[in-house]
């Protein structure tokens, strides 16, 4: 990070398919100044998340779409490298959503103190920032889990998924991850404490599933679609509830998915079966309740109850092909960029 320049890493053409290096575009720009009412933030840490590939196309979303020749979307933590708002001072630590660049001005919207000493500042965008809220309201509000209850998650070992597994064991449910790769599963049982994991990528994937879930699935945490959803389907309980927080194993797709019509069979399900699926916007169907997440996370956290990780990539210009490499699996736990000391 230089004192002097400010590096953005700016969209300058929308993808078709997987978004490639192509995509993005490194410039450097003067440092703003701030003005009376606006402070100058100075980025530690960028999240990169899977949504952003939505914010990179114009197709019409819950949010709008990124413009051309603008900065990628991102939640950061940031520090105030200068102040002339009255709230803020050199030096404070804040969570905010710069993007991604080295330096952005605000005029306080948005920004969240966070304690100046904080020892993991990156936490922030990780088990206490987004994905644990979303990991949290999902399961808690959508699907509900009982004592009892048979939980699949998939993408198990990811930002969210790893959270929503520790939650419904908290419960007292039996959990079932779904994971990419011998390492990610074996993670999820011996360090996350998961019941089972089944590896994706198996040919005999979806009759590992059922094996795994003689009961049947009352809670499935969806984070990934396509042919994970295609097994898991059968299995779901009647009553089952089936919490949709991502999609990406569709986020590059062109076009419909190949072979049969799967329309009639997943209404036929959720019919017969009385299957409650619902979609959510974190933020913005549960802000007012950011408070009473970050309550409970941060005891769960104390207690050593909840364990986290994270996947950080040093320096902002491999910012892209970090997340190029998140729309395919490559990160294991939380992938975080840093950006500065």
């Amino acid at each position: 990070m230089s004192t002097t320049t400010n590096r953005q890493i700016l969209l300058k053409s929308r993808p078709i398919g997987a978004p490639t290096a192509d995509n993005f575009e490194l410039v450097n720009s003067p440092i703003p100044t701030p003005a009376a009412g606006k402070v100058l933030l100075r980025t530690t840490y960028l999240s990169l998340d899977p949504y952003m590939r939505g914010r990179m196309s114009d197709a019409p979303s819950y949010a709008p779409p990124v413009a051309l020749g603008t900065p990628m979307v991102g939640g950061t933590i940031a520090r105030v490298e200068s102040s002339q708002h009255p709230d803020y001072q050199a030096g404070d630590l804040v969570l905010s959503y710069s993007g991604w660049q080295d330096y952005t001005l605000s005029d306080g919207t948005g920004l969240n103190k966070l304690a100046a000493d904080m020892p993991q500042p990156s936490m922030a965008l990780g088990v206490l920032g987004m994905p644990g809220f979303t990991a949290y309201m999902g399961l808690l509000d959508i699907g509900q889990p009982k004592a009892g209850d048979t939980v699949v998650v998939a993408a198990a070992s990811g930002a969210v998924g790893s959270i929503v597994g520790q939650i419904a064991k908290l419960h007292g449910c039996r959990v079932v991850g779904i994971a990419g790769g011998e390492d990610k599963c074996r993670y999820v049982v011996e360090e996350l404490g998961f019941d089972a994991c089944i590896d994706r990528r198996d040919a005999d994937f979806a009759t590992q599933l059922a094996a795994a879930c003689p009961a049947g699935i009352d809670v499935y945490f969806e984070n990934v679609g396509g042919a994970v959803f295609d097994a898991v389907l059968p299995l779901l309980n009647v009553g089952a509830r089936v919490p949709v927080c991502g999609l990406i194993a569709s986020y590059n797709a062109t076009d419909l998915p190949a072979g049969p019509d799967r329309l009639g069979l997943l209404m036929g399900t959720l019919l017969k079966k009385r299957i409650k699926m619902q979609g959510f916007i974190i933020f913005d169907d549960y802000g007012h309740r950011y408070p009473e997440f970050f309550s409970a996370m941060s005891i769960w956290l104390s207690q050593g109850k909840i364990k986290f990780r994270e996947d950080i990539v040093a320096g902002l210009e491999n910012a892209p092909q970090a997340f190029i490499g998140l729309l395919q699996g490559e990160n294991f736990g939380k992938l975080v960029v840093r950006v500065a000391a």
